[in-house]
C-alpha cells in the first residue's frame, strides 16, 4: 500500500458563470434556424405578437434577450403579470413575457395587455416550453388568440449544434477540454440543451473538487452518475 498522501479535495463555490446572451453568442443550427430567423425578422412580424416554444435550456431566454435588445423591450416572467401593471408594461412599446407555462398567471391581464400592445402598434414575445393548449388556460378568448399567434419552435439539437453548445458551455466556464471530451459527451449523453448544461456544470464542480482537468475518464464517470440508464 502506498504511503503517498491523497490529494485534498477543494471546495466548489457557486461562482457566477459568464453566460453571454449577445447575438454573436447564439449558435444557429437546423434545430433553431427557423426560430432565429423569425425573431430576427422583427419588426416585420406577421402579427403584433410571437410565441417562442422549446424545451428547457434550448435557448429561448437567449433568443428573447437578443430581441429585447433589438426592440428595447422590457422582460418579465408571466407570474408577475397583473392588470394594474398593464399600462406601465405597454408604455415601452415592446415586451418579453417569459415562462408562460411555468405557473398560473393573471389571464385577463395578458388578454388586456395583448389588446393594448396591438392598439399601440407595439410587439410582444412570449416564451414557453409547451403550446398554449397545455398551459391550463381558463379564458377561452385568450387561448384562441394564443393558438392563432405566429409561433417559432426550437427543436432538440442535431449533432453539430450539440457539440458547438458543449464547447461554448465549457468556454463560458473558462474550461479547456480536448476534442475527445466533446466527442465522448456528444455520443453518450442525452441529446438536449438542458442535459448539456447539467453535465458541464457537474464536470466543472467535480474537476474543481478534485483539482483535476476534465478528461474522458472523468466524463465517463459523470455520465454514469447523471444518466445511470445509459452504459457509463
Amino acid at each position: 500500500m502506498s504511503d503517498a498522501p491523497s490529494r485534498p479535495r477543494q471546495l466548489a463555490f457557486d461562482l457566477p458563470v459568464d453566460s453571454r446572451h449577445g447575438v454573436e453568442d447564439f449558435l444557429v443550427g437546423p434545430s433553431n434556424e427557423a426560430a432565429y430567423g423569425l425573431v430576427e425578422s422583427w419588426p416585420r412580424w406577421p402579427d403584433a405578437w410571437l410565441r417562442l416554444t422549446g424545451p428547457e435550456g434550448a435557448g429561448k431566454t437567449h433568443l428573447a434577450a437578443i430581441w429585447a435588445r433589438m426592440a428595447h423591450a422590457w422582460t418579465i416572467p408571466a407570474r408577475d403579470l397583473a392588470d394594474e401593471k398593464v399600462p406601465h408594461l405597454v408604455s415601452g412599446g415592446a415586451l418579453v413575457i417569459e415562462d408562460c407555462d411555468a405557473a398560473p398567471f393573471d389571464e385577463p391581464a395578458l388578454f388586456h395587455l395583448m389588446n393594448a400592445i396591438k392598439a399601440r402598434g407595439g410587439h410582444l414575445l412570449l416564451t414557453a416550453r409547451t403550446p398554449p393548449d397545455l398551459w391550463g388556460l381558463r379564458v377561452p378568448d385568450l387561448l384562441s388568440r394564443l393558438r392563432l399567434a405566429p409561433s417559432a419552435t426550437i427543436e432538440p439539437p442535431d449533432d453539430g449544434l450539440l457539440r458547438a453548445v458543449l464547447v461554448k458551455l465549457f468556454i463560458d466556464r473558462q474550461l479547456v477540454v480536448d476534442t475527445a471530451v466533446i466527442d465522448t459527451l456528444a455520443l453518450r449523453m442525452e441529446r438536449s440543451f438542458a442535459a448539456a448544461r447539467q453535465v458541464v456544470d457537474r464536470l466543472d464542480r467535480v474537476a474543481l473538487e478534485r483539482g483535476r482537468r476534465v478528461t474522458r475518464p472523468l466524463v465517463q464517470e459523470v455520465l454514469a452518475e447523471l444518466f445511470p440508464q445509459e452504459p457509463g
